[in-house]
Formats: C-alpha cells, structure tokens, sequence
C-alpha cells in the first residue's frame, strides 16, 4: 500500500518516528525567563540518559554501561548532580500538536523541576496556541553538534518574537498581564488639576507610594528629563518640564528602558504590542527579551494586587434599552406596514427587519459600553472590572459583552438565514424558554461546525504547502524591471490598511522622491522601511510599484529583492529561505483558527449593516463622470446605468476620490456643486436592483405571460396581487418596451428572473419611474465558514455557479436578438467591431443600451470567473483580483497576512503555459510547459535563426499545480500517486531534487537553511595541527551554520 494517510509516502517517508522523546500535560511557570521550560526531572532523567551513562564513565562511578543503567535505575544521587550537570549545556524542543506554523515547535533551555508536568513560559503560549486546560506537549532532544546550533541560533523562544506571517510581535502579554498593566495606568477623573502634588524625579513618587502618601491612580505632576519625549495617545511630544500623569505610570515607565519615551496613557493590549516594537526598533533583540519578561512580572502583580473579581452587579444594564427597543418595534412594525399596503416586497421587509434589529443591537451595546465607562458608585467614579477587562483586550469582546448585558440579538437558523424575531433579554436577566430555544440553533451549529471545518483547514494548509514547498531564495537579484502596483486599502470610504503597513517590508521599483525637497527617500531597488513608508504616505503618494514574486524572473525559486524583508527578522530576506512553506503556513495557520471561532460567540448571528450611502472624505468639487441623471416623478434626481461615477476634484482639477455610482441611487449633490468632508453625496436601497425608465413613454410588455414566465401572487397578509416573473424554458424572454405616441421603440429592459413588475401594461411613464425590482438575496451570515470555502474555491481556481458574462471589448452597448434560447449583448468597439455575448437566462442586467463598458466589465451580476480575468483583462489584473479577494476573507476576521505570502501562491498558480503556435521549435501544440522552459526553448529557437513558439498564460488550482509539478516523487507524494507513478515510468522522467520533499522522502538534507547548496560548499579550511606522537589530526568538517 503505497497511497493514502497510511500509505508508504505519507506515513513512513514523509512522518518518521524519533526516539528521545517523551510527552506530558504543561502547566504555567510564570517564574521562568522567556528562553527556559521546566522538564521533570523523571523525563529529563530517561532523555538524557546517554549522556548520563558516558559522564559516569569518564568520571569513574561506573565501569560498564551496565553498571552505570543499574545506577540510573537506583537514581543514586551522584545520578542527580550530573544530570544538573548535562541539562544545562542542551537545549530541548518542545512541540504542540497541530503544529500549524513554525512556532509550534521552539527550543528553550530546559531546567529541572518537581512533579510530572512540562513547566512552559506564559508569553510564549501564543504561538503554540497553548492554554492549561489539560494541554499536552512533546519534548524532543537535538543530539548531534549541527542540530543543537541550529536549535539555538534558529529556534530558540527568543529568537521568534515576531510573526513570519504579520510581522506583528507573536510573544505578547495578554490577558492578566494586559489586565495588571491596564489597570496600573489607567486613570480615573474628577480629581483637582491645581492641587496636584509635584515630584522631581521616579523616585520620589516610588517612596511616596511605599509610604501609602499616594495610591496608584492619584494625578500627580512629574519632572522629566528635557531630552525624554512623552508619548502621550498616539502622540509623540519632546518632554516638557513638568508632565501630568498618575503614580501608576511611573511605576510602569520605571520599569522600562530609558531610551524608550515616557508612555502616558492608559495601556491596553495593542499599546503593549507598539512598547515592544519600539523597543525592537530602538534598542534591538536582548533588550526587548528583556522588557518582555518584566511586563510580564508587572502585569502579573499588579493585576494580583488590584484584586478584580467580578459580580453580578458589575453587568451593568443600559437604561436606554426599554425606549430603544420600544423604538425598534415601532419601525418593525412600520415596516411590516408598508409591506400589508403592498409597497415593499416580501424580501425586503425582511431585510429590513434584519437591518433595524441588528441596528438596535449596536445602539443597545454602545450604551450599555458608555454605562460600564462612567459606572458611579457611592457618588465617585468606579474602575468597572467588566469594562477594565473588555477595554483593555484582556478578555471578552464587545459582541460578547453585549450578550451578557446589552440584549443577545438576532440568531441564526443552522442553513445561514437569520430568524427574524431576536432575543430581546441577556444573560443577567435570562432567557425565556422561548429565547433559549431559539439560542440552541447556533450553539449547535458552532460545534458541529468546529468538528467538520477544521479538516477542510487542514486540507486547504496541505495543498498550499504542497503547491509552495520549492518556492526558496534562491538569488539576490533577478534584475526584472517589471512589478506590481501598491495602494492603500479602502473598506467602504474608511482606509483599512494604510499604506505605509502594505509598502513596509517590500522593496521599491523605482526612486521614489520628494517633489517638495527635490530629495530622494527611497532608492532604486532599496528595501522600504517602516519609517522611509510613513515619509512616502506624508508625501500623499497614492500608488508606488513595488517588486513582487509574481514578476519574478528567477527560474527556480525567488530571489531576495523580490521577496522584501523577511517580516520575522524585520531584515532582507536571506538566501535559501524556504519561504514558499512559510507563504503556505502564513495563509493556512489562521484558516484553521477562524473555523474554530464560531464555537465561542455561541451562533448569534453577524452581519455588516448593508451599505446604502457614500460619503466623501476630503471636501472637493462634484464632477460626473459618464453619469445619466434624470428628475423622477417623486422629484429626486435618480441615476440611470450602472457605469456612472462622481469624481471629487480639488481646486486645480486633481481627482482626489472617485465614487463608482449604483444603478438607481439619489443623488444628492449637482454638479460643480462644492462638498464638505463626510457629506453624503449618494443614498440608495441596499434591499433591492431596481430597473427604471430612462425616458418617458407607453408601456408594452413582451413575453410576459401569465402563469408562463409571470406570475400573479396573491399574498393572503397584504392581500395584494402582485406580477412576478417565475423561472421558465423555451423561448420566452421578458422584457418591458416603451414606445413613443407612434409606436416607435425607445427602450428595451429585460426583466430577471424573481423581479417584481411594478407597472401596468398600456400605462404612461416619465423618466426614472420604476418599472420593476429585483429584490437582493435574503442575507445570510459572514463568517470565515463562509469564508474558508471562498479561499479555497480561489486558490482552486474554480468556475463559481452562476458567473457573471464579461465584456470582451471596450465599446458601447447594444442589446441583441435571441438565440439559441439565451438573449445576446453585442459590445461595439470604436474600430467598428462587434462582439456578441450570450446571456443565460433570468440573469440580472447590469448594463444598458447605449453603456460604455470597458474589456473585463461585468454585463450580468454575478461572481468573475478568474480564467475569464486571465484571458480578457491579462495577468496583472488577475493577479490584483485574486489577491483582493483573499485578503477580503482574511480581513472581515481582523487578521493580518502580508500580500507576499499570498503572492507567492498566486504565482505558483501561473506558472505554466499552454503551446499555441509551435512554429521552429520542438514543442507540441496543446502542450502545458513550465513558463521559464518555454524561455529557454524560444531564446534557443531564436539562437538557431528559428521562428519561435507563441503560447498563452494558463491559470491551475492549486491541487492541479502540485499534480503538475516538475518532481515526480513530491507529486506522488501529495495525491493520485498510483496515477503519478506510472505516469512518471512510462515517460521515463527524471527527478533533479530541487524541492524539500523529495529530498524528505530520499532522506537528504532539504535544500533549504544551513542544508542549501551554495552554504554546503562553504567547507571551513582544513587545518592541520602538528602532535606529540606525528599524528595527525584533522578539524571536524562540520555545516557551517547560519547566523540567525
């Protein structure tokens, strides 16, 4: 049996038993330095028991092997010394399964300790996804000299600070600690500015404050040194004489190093993050391990000696909450009103239930935050517990709050949809039996769904390391000249990663300067650091071309300048990283973590408030742009095609911000017209596609049949009979025709499937009168299940159901005749040429006759086909999409992946060619070639005076890619070895082992790190030493190791 789990490859090749291990629970040791565990000293005793052996023979105790097992089996106490003796020259790895990214498994320096369980430092649980509930973790000893170097120079706890995938700090203090020093610095009002005592020095107030004259949170006024800048919120200030802050913070900043500022304001769990960054920054790698471990002891102590508890009272309800829900349930039942009159439909009065319940929740959660914040008791402002762990992101979300206190909102059925009626109470008040049942469905759903997602997790984070393995830097400059575009990333009009976050790390394209000082800032091909990207955001560039693995022109492999700095050293990247398993670690890791998350907020349901307005963010002047804007007979101004925008240009003409224009949307401003900043400037209904006239006319309906392709429902609550088209066959397309008083055609409008007609047949329009709608689908919750899917469906490049139809050309719209049972859009093109696109039907139109539509514009709604991008639009645009929407799914769950990561994925995917013309060279048409070998065949081709070969780029899921790939073994490997394998025999292939897994499965060094082939030949010098005896000896030949 060589495929499968338990296969030959999986089980015994790739997955190898060690022996010196052993395995127990881990329980906190909060006394340990960042770069120890605690092992007990039986298992230290059974690990170490070869080395134990050899040093009571040196030191004479025993005289065989066998005497000196029988004195280990005795544990006599000479035993005990020299076990003291060899643990501390060794490192030990410690592993905890699953072990999703390379902090799962880390080196620490092992001291011995009573009892039976694993001692493990606080701060490192992060990584290992660690908590004492039972956990268990594997020791493993490094025996030989090569790999106890490379456990202390790569693998040591200290030398992972920073997450590869991020680059944020992974070893964080976080709960109690983030508690204690929150607490510490915290500051409570209402205390008399002028009757402040001051102090000259950190002393002075420590003494005071042993002398019980001031309490931690008492205001008091300090001197600092002139040359010490105050950081207060977010602000950096050169230090003023006298500085007000509280006894707390000075007990806080004492601790830290004194090159670092004065932090004045409370700490919560990010400012913590941004102290340990600024310490890396300034003062470098021992100082911040340091620091660590001293946030750790003060938070630990502080948080012991606030004594926080919890009680019932500390759940403060909102006062508010009665007049607002009593407010909710009156526009519910307005609502529900407007649909009995048969104003709204069906679908829309649901939706906008949902949307005004979900809208009460958050009202009722920000008061119910604003009454914990300013919680009076006995007349004096009172430090919340409840507050002070939410507000300092110790423990507890806002969502979760708000369940306890606030009300528990809307649930959600097991299929996604919400139930309408939500839970009005919380858990202090409890739960009607009513309520409680509802709150089943998603506690359920949550675990079920944790049991069956995880694997598909895993699933996903195998693929991509299988896809990426071989990815490693290989050179330091590829020499490209072509790269990729970078912006800042907008959510709505609310920046959501700025762009300093997306340049740092990478490496400029070109010079970038600054116009103003005619200086440059970034060279040529030099690494953008963090500081250089906030000098380039200030200068208010919007987009800089950064170099990228998706251009990379190395054959094998990526080089250093493409890749950018490598985030977990906050440097270049070095030679012979293997970063493609990284990329695949990086994207995988939080895939698993998310699919676990549902199971804590117990299935309430979340969902964004659908958008329904644009504001601007700068004040500028109005411009349309393509924008048809007609009165309606309500005397709003409506827009009419979906193609418009409204530009904000400033004074000299320069766009500033353009604003994409829904079909059907009010707008509210005129054109040239100057807007403030946070103006609204278009409003539209989110719960509906509305279909509108775009002049004025009589109505005639074509192919609209009763009971063919329309039906009447009556609906028995609104008793209201209303038109809507069903799903049909045949030749039947219908569509609503305006003619003029001789009975001309002047428009045409294809009415979708489930639209609701909102005319009569003979009657007269204006322009902008609706003539149908197509109500949005009934909404169903986000979250990463939804999500997990999405990334996977893009990684495997499949075709989603029901795709939209792109435009192939740039041109004007045209609509066709029918054929073949599918209506068609012609596309004209300015040379006079016309494309024909058949739609399926029932589809929603997002184009009108006369539309300009530029080559990859979608016609129908509907999700992109990624091979459609590729073929119209080209690489670039493809590669900007797919990593748009990867990074969407990862984004709606507040984590952070560098774009590189995802990049080096994507480019794995668009590695291969497919043959078109094969002209002079050898190649077969059809063929799929790797993109580089189809180069090298050309320039030969070329060489020999030789016409060569065209081909187009081909874009492959990412299990078809590792099916593809060049190795043999690490295919067979991955799936459908049997397949792989004969295949592999009847070509005769050959495998060059370039990869890491089939250098695994041959039981070779992988060719990554201290085993890649240009660090093997750096052999040291022998050096021959001349002895007593002539002998001689020769230095041991040993790897040279990487410097960390």
């Amino acid at each position: 049996m060589i495929k499968g789990k338990q296969g030959r490859f999986r089980e015994n090749l790739l997955g190898k038993r060690v022996d010196y291990s052993a395995r127990s629970v881990i329980v906190v040791g909060p006394e340990l330095k960042l770069s120890q565990c605690g092992i007990p000293k039986k298992i230290a005793l059974e690990l170490f028991q070869p080395f134990i052996i050899r040093r009571l023979r040196e030191i004479g105790l025993a005289d065989t092997i066998k005497s000196a097992k029988k004195m280990l089996l005795r544990q006599d106490e000479e035993v005990w010394d020299i076990l003291d003796d060899v643990v501390s020259k060794h490192l030990v790895l410690l592993n905890r399964a699953p072990t999703l990214h390379r902090m799962g498994i880390q080196a620490f320096e092992p001291t011995l300790v009573e009892g039976n369980a694993i001692k493990l430092h606080p701060l490192v649980c992060r990584g290992f996804n660690a908590d004492f509930d039972g956990d268990q973790m594997a020791v493993h000893l490094p025996l030989s000299v090569e790999a106890q170097i490379e456990a202390r120079t790569l693998m040591l706890s200290t030398n992972n600070i920073f997450s590869p995938a991020s680059g944020e700090p992974i070893i964080t203090p976080s709960q109690d600690i983030v508690l204690g020093c929150y607490f510490l610095t915290t500051f409570i009002g209402g205390q008399d500015e002028e009757k402040l005592k001051s102090f000259s020095n950190y002393d002075e107030v420590l003494m005071a404050y042993a002398l019980k004259k001031v309490g931690v949170h008492t205001q008091i006024k300090l001197r600092l040194d002139p040359d010490k800048s105050v950081k207060n919120e977010g602000v950096k200030q050169a230090g003023s004489t006298l500085c007000t802050t509280t006894v707390g913070r000075v007990i806080f900043n004492e601790a830290l190093p004194s090159e670092l500022p004065f932090y004045n304001y409370p700490l919560d769990h990010k400012s913590i993050k941004n102290i340990i960054q600024d310490c890396y920054r300034i003062l470098g790698k021992e100082a911040t391990v340091d620091l660590l471990d001293k946030v750790k002891e003060i938070g630990f102590k502080e948080c012991t000696k606030a004594g926080l508890s919890l009680s019932i009272m500390d759940l403060k309800m909102p006062d508010k909450k009665a007049q607002i829900l009593e407010k909710t349930q009156k526009e519910v039942e307005k609502t529900q009103k407007l649909y009995r009159r048969g104003i709204i439909t069906e679908g829309e009065r649901y939706n906008q239930v949902i949307d005004t319940w979900t809208y009460a929740g958050e009202v009722v959660a920000e008061e119910m935050i604003d009454e914990l914040k300013n919680d009076i008791r006995d007349g004096e402002l009172y430090l919340n517990p409840v507050y002070l762990m939410s507000a300092s992101g110790a423990r507890g979300s806002t969502q979760q709050l708000r369940q306890l206190a606030g009300m528990r909102g809307l649930m959600a059925k097991p299929s996604g949809k919400i139930i309408e009626t939500p839970i009005k109470a919380n858990f202090r008040e409890g739960l009607s039996v009513l309520e409680y049942f509802s709150s089943t469905h998603g506690a359920r759903k949550g675990l079920a769904d944790t049991a069956l997602k995880t694997a598909d997790s895993g699933y996903l984070t195998r693929k991509l390391a299988d896809v990426a393995q071989n990815v490693i830097v290989t050179s330091h400059d590829c020499g490209t000249v072509n790269g990729i575009s970078k912006s800042a990333v907008y959510r709505g009009d609310r920046v959501e990663v700025p762009l300093h976050r997306v340049l740092t790390g990478r490496v400029s394209l070109n010079n970038i300067v600054d116009l103003v000082k005619d200086e440059k800032i970034v060279n040529e091909n030099e690494l953008i650091t963090e500081e250089k990207a906030k000098k380039i955001e200030a200068l208010g560039y919007e987009k800089i071309r950064v170099r990228s693995a998706l251009t990379c022109e190395v054959p094998q492999g990526l080089c250093v300048k493409c890749y950018g700095m490598d985030l977990s050293k906050g440097r270049l990247v070095e030679e012979g990283t293997a970063v493609g398993i990284i990329a695949a670690e990086s994207i995988g890791e939080p895939g698993t973590q998310l699919t676990m998350k549902t199971f804590h907020i117990g299935g309430t349901a979340t969902r964004s408030i659908e958008e329904s307005e644009i504001r601007v963010r700068r004040a500028g002047r109005v411009n349309y742009s393509d924008l048809n804007v007609v009165e309606n007979p309500q005397g709003e101004n409506i827009t009419l095609g979906g193609k418009g925008e409204i530009l904000i240009v400033d004074d000299k003409g320069r766009q500033l911000e353009k604003h994409a224009v829904p079909l059907g949307a009010i707008v509210l401003v005129k054109e040239n017209e100057k807007v403030a900043a946070r103006r609204t400037i278009i409003k539209w209904d989110p719960h509906m596609t509305p279909i509108l006239a775009e002049m004025g006319g009589k109505i005639r309906f074509e192919d609209i049949i009763e009971n063919k392709t329309m039906r009447r429902e009556y609906d028995a609550v609104t008793r209201i009979k209303r038109k809507v088209i069903v799903e049909h066959k045949g030749d039947l397309h219908p569509q609503i025709i305006l003619e003029d008083s001789k009975g001309k055609i002047q428009g045409l409008y294809p009415i979708p499937e489930k639209a609701h007609i909102e005319v009569e047949e003979g009657s007269k329009v204006t322009a902008g009168t609706l003539l149908a709608k197509t109500p949005r689908e009934i909404t169903r919750t986000e979250d990463i299940t939804g999500g997990l899917p999405r990334v996977s469906e893009i990684f495997e490049a499949r075709r989603p159901k029901d795709p939209a139809v792109m435009s192939e050309i740039d041109g004007i719209v045209e609509l066709g005749e029918k054929k073949r049972g599918k209506r068609t859009i012609i596309v004209k093109g300015e040379s006079g040429m016309e494309v024909d696109h058949l739609v399926p039907r029932g589809k929603h139109l997002r184009v009108h006759r006369g539309d300009r539509v530029k080559a990859g514009d979608a016609l129908v709604e509907g999700p992109l086909v990624l091979q459609d991008i590729l073929r119209i639009c080209g690489e670039e645009e493809l590669q900007q999409y797919t990593l748009k929407e990867v990074q969407n799914v990862y984004r709606s769950q507040n984590v952070p992946i560098d774009d590189k990561h995802v990049e080096i994925i994507i480019s794995q995917m668009l590695r291969k060619v497919q043959v078109d013309e094969a002209n002079d060279t050898k190649l077969l048409q059809g063929a799929i070639i790797d993109k580089f070998k189809f180069k090298e065949i050309n320039v030969k081709a070329k060489e020999s005076g030789g016409k060569p070969a065209s081909a187009e780029p081909l874009l492959l899921g990412i299990t078809k890619a590792s099916v593809q790939a060049d190795s043999f073994i690490s295919a067979a490997s991955f799936q459908e070895t049997t397949k792989v394998l004969t295949k592999a025999a009847l070509e005769g292939n050959r495998d060059k082992l370039v990869g890491l897994k089939e250098n695994v499965i041959l039981g070779h060094l992988v060719p990554t790190g201290t085993g890649y082939k240009p660090y093997l030949k750096l052999v040291m010098e022998k050096d021959v030493i001349e002895t007593p005896d002539d002998k001689i000896e020769e230095k041991d030949e040993r790897l040279p190791t990487l410097s960390n």
